[in-house]
């Protein structure tokens, strides 16, 4: 029997959606200069969330 399984099968949830984002941002031939610059507004905008998600515990 031959083995389907990937290496990304096992592979933590952050390390999963990192191949997501990266598969989808290259099919998309999105630009890496862009590519950074809305990954950081997406990084701000979910430090925001987590900060008023932490501070409502």
């Amino acid at each position: 029997m031959a083995d389907n399984n990937s290496p990304l099968d096992n592979a933590p949830s952050d390390v999963k959606l990192a191949v997501d984002l990266i598969y989808l941002l290259e099919s998309n031939d999105i630009s890496p200069e862009i590519a950074l610059s809305a990954l950081e507004i997406v990084k701000q905008d979910l430090q925001r969330k987590k900060q008023a998600n932490d501070s409502q515990r």
